[in-house]
C-alpha cells in the first residue's frame, strides 16, 4: 500500500506561526509541497520564517493577526484566499501563559495569603486567568469558526490543535494554562464529533516538554544552568530530557496524511518522553 503523503498544492494555515513550535510545523509542511500562511501577532517574527521557507523554496506568506479578534482573523482570512487559496490544514497552535495567572510556590502553607511577596492561590489575577483562558481556548476557537468554512464539501481537510500533557496532569503553579489545555483536549473531541459527517478530522498534539521562548526562563537561569523546576522535569521524564522540536513533526505528519489516519478523529496525542505514563516508582 502506498502511504505516502501529498500535500502539494494544498493551503495549511499555521496560528502562533512566530514561535519555536509553529514555525517548525510551517516548514515542514512548506517542504512537503503546501502552502503556507503563517500567522501571528508578531509579524516581524512570522515574516522572518515565511523568508527562510521561500528562500528554500517553498510558498508561504506571513500576516498580522490576533486569534482573539475575529474580524482580524476574517481580514487575514480574505488575504489568504486572494494570495494562496482556500484553507485545507488548519493548525491552532496560538496560546501560552502569563505569569499574572500562576502561584509562587507549588504547595499552600498557612501564612501564604498574608505573605506580600508571594502570589498564592487566593491572589491569582482575575485579568491573567481570563487572559490565559481567552488565548488557548478563545485563540482555538475563532479561527477554527474562519478558516473550517474553507473545508465544507471538500476532502481530506484537518484541524490540529495544540494541547499539552498538562491536559492529562496538571502542573503545579499554573492552574490556569493546565486547565485551559485541558479545555483545548475537551475541544478536540467535540469539534472532532461535530464535523465527522462532514468528513473533516479533528486531532491534538499533546507536546511534553520542549524549550521554548516562552518557558525558557522557567527552565533555565540567566547564567544558563537548569533551574531546580528543570531537574524536577527531567527526573519525571523517562526519556532523561527534553524534547527536541523536530520530534513532533511525525505525529503531524501522520495526522495530516489521510492515507495513514483516515478512520483517526477526535484524539490527544502525548508526545512527551514518558512523562503521563511514569508514577514516580
Amino acid at each position: 500500500m502506498d502511504y505516502s503523503l501529498d500535500i502539494r498544492g494544498k493551503v495549511a494555515v499555521v496560528t502562533g506561526a512566530g514561535g519555536v513550535l509553529c514555525s517548525m510545523f510551517s516548514k515542514t509542511l512548506a517542504e512537503q509541497g503546501a502552502k503556507v500562511a503563517l500567522l501571528d501577532l508578531n509579524l516581524e517574527a512570522a515574516e522572518g520564517y515565511a523568508a527562510e521557507i521561500r528562500a528554500a523554496g517553498g510558498t508561504a506568506c506571513a500576516y498580522q493577526v490576533n486569534v482573539l479578534d475575529k474580524e482580524s482573523i476574517e481580514t487575514a482570512h480574505q488575504q489568504i484566499l486572494s494570495d494562496l487559496g482556500p484553507c485545507e490544514i488548519l493548525i491552532n497552535g496560538a496560546g501560552g501563559n502569563n505569569a499574572r495567572a500562576q502561584t509562587t510556590k507549588e504547595y499552600f502553607e498557612a501564612g501564604d495569603e498574608a505573605d506580600p511577596d508571594l502570589v498564592s492561590f487566593f491572589d491569582l489575577d482575575k485579568s491573567g486567568v481570563e487572559f490565559v483562558f481567552q488565548l488557548n481556548f478563545l485563540g482555538t476557537l475563532l479561527p477554527t469558526q474562519v478558516f473550517a468554512k474553507d473545508m465544507i464539501g471538500k476532502k481530506n481537510c484537518t484541524i490540529i490543535n495544540i494541547s499539552s500533557m498538562n491536559a492529562f496532569t496538571p502542573l503545579t503553579k499554573i492552574p490556569a494554562y493546565s486547565g485551559a489545555k485541558a479545555a483545548i483536549s475537551n475541544f478536540t473531541q467535540w469539534l472532532a464529533v461535530h464535523f465527522s459527517k462532514e468528513g473533516i478530522r479533528v486531532n491534538a498534539l499533546a507536546p511534553g516538554f520542549f524549550v521554548t521562548k516562552q518557558n525558557q526562563a522557567l527552565l533555565y537561569n540567566a547564567d544558563g544552568t537548569p533551574t531546580a523546576r528543570t531537574g524536577k522535569i527531567l527526573a519525571a521524564t523517562p526519556m532523561g530530557r527534553f524534547g527536541e522540536a523536530e520530534e513532533l513533526n511525525g505525529t503531524l505528519l501522520y495526522l495530516i496524511n489521510e492515507k495513514m489516519s483516515g478512520f483517526v478523529t477526535g484524539v490527544v496525542i502525548p508526545i512527551d518522553g514518558g512523562f503521563s505514563a511514569y508514577s514516580g516508582v
